[in-house]
């Protein structure tokens, strides 16, 4: 099977945009399958920066196929400023960008909502109207691009769904109530702008892998934050996990080969939630600082700590990941000792598993191993060029994820990267 998923280990941010860009060289069509414009892939390449939120990694290459997949949430406007943005750069997207006409669209009240109720309850979101939209898909109140010129259609699932918004809206957050006339005007807006992208894409993917075409699935955030076995309720509205790929792209579980899992050489996380190796020391903020450790989305600093081999395991394990890449070496230059979370102590009891409950997992205590570490390794393309340290270190990771780390990245660079193994294809 020609196909690969490259799916975050963690809490998100481990480097996938990097992974994929590079990867796609190879390949021939990419996807998204979950997640919208909350995610933010980050590729340096050709001395340029990119941050990528709703176009796949692999849009850079611009003889690549992308697609949106259903699974995804998308604000029409975010994704044209994305293109727009891209353009000036001179990379076109029309002709080689499909987007699912059964994505569910972020509408504005979508938007009025998330603030609401982030500002109420604090979950840590983006703001973007991504956990609403998900929500209004769920109760069958969603909108998406088959339906944007079925006006009288429109007219009465917007309006069913404003006489739920507004209640909640005025009656508990004091907010203006929305306008059915202003919502069907963004729609119309909608239409025009991913009328020359929307396709049934499941059917075009399909077709691509039939004919033997090398394709990847890329996901957005980690399964941590996965909606059902992430640090619920701290968590992504969607499913990050590989089985997201089937629902959000509408293949079957035959076409996917190969998965490969991104993690970081240390841990971060954004928003609130547990997180049973933070560093909230100097230590933290060097690495936040070296790193860079400031979401790609929002700006927002990322909270930073040791690896945490508990909770890669299972991740590893409830998305059947095949081998690893793990990005971000380099941060670690210089700290004289690292540390590794091999177990958690949990009211005074040792355990290697990952706790479903998230007060639970609040009250877990890291047990350490503690490594050497090493002086710099930025850079390095060779695996027998790496410092001693930094070997053993990823060659004792491995043993205690029990799955190959493949891929080693040194660097925010495409080229500062070095694959231990053939990946895929």
């Amino acid at each position: 099977m020609k196909t690969i998923a490259v799916i975050g280990a963690q809490w998100g941010d481990e480097g996938k945009g990097k992974i994929v860009h590079l990867l796609s060289e190879r390949a021939d069509v990419i996807c998204r399958y979950q997640g919208g414009n909350n995610a933010g892939h980050t590729v340096v390449t050709g001395g340029n920066k990119y941050v990528l939120h709703l176009l796949p990694s692999g849009i850079l290459h611009e003889d690549k196929v992308c697609i949106i997949g259903n699974g995804l949430v998308v604000n029409p406007y975010a994704l044209r400023d994305e293109m727009e943005t891209l353009k000036e750069d001179g990379i076109e997207c029309t002709s080689r960008l499909f987007v699912s006409d059964r994505a569910s669209l972020i509408m504005p009240y979508h938007l009025e909502l998330d603030h609401a109720y982030e500002e109420a309850l604090g979950i840590g979101t983006t703001k973007r109207g991504i956990g609403p939209a998900y929500t209004y898909k769920y109760a069958r109140m969603g909108v998406r691009p088959c339906d944007l010129r079925e006006v009288s259609y429109l007219e009465r699932i917007v309006g069913l769904a404003l006489d739920e918004v507004n209640a909640t809206l005025s009656g508990r957050f004091g907010r203006d109530p929305l306008k059915l006339s202003d919502v069907m005007e963004t729609l119309d807006e909608y239409a025009r702008i991913l009328e020359p992208f929307v396709a049934d894409t499941s059917k075009i993917l399909r077709q691509h892998i039939d004919e033997g075409r090398k394709v990847i699935f890329e996901g957005a955030q980690g399964v941590l934050l996965d909606v059902d076995f992430g640090s619920y309720p701290y968590v992504t509205s969607s499913s990050p996990s590989a089985g997201g790929i089937l629902t959000g792209l509408g293949i079957g579980p035959k076409m996917v080969g190969e998965i490969l899992g991104v993690t970081k050489a240390y841990t971060t996380r954004v928003g609130g939630g547990p997180f049973p190796t933070e560093l909230e020391d100097e230590t933290g903020e060097h690495i936040r600082h070296v790193g860079g450790e400031f979401g790609a989305s929002t700006g927002r600093p990322r909270r930073c700590g040791w690896f945490d081999a508990v909770c890669t395991r299972h991740a590893v394990r409830v998305s059947g990941i095949d081998r690893l890449a793990m990005t971000k070496f380099d941060v670690l230059d210089g700290l004289e000792t690292l540390r590794v979370c091999t177990h958690y102590r949990i009211d005074g009891k040792e355990t290697d598993e990952f706790p479903a409950n998230a007060e639970r997992l609040a009250r877990a205590v890291p047990v350490y191993r503690e490594f050497k570490g090493w002086d710099s390794i930025a850079g390095i393309r060779k695996y027998g060029d790496l410092h001693a340290s930094c070997t053993h270190y990823t060659e004792e990771l491995e043993r205690l994820l029990g799955v190959p780390i493949s891929i080693v990245s040194t660097g925010p660079d495409e080229k500062d990267t070095i694959f231990r193994e053939r990946i895929a294809f």
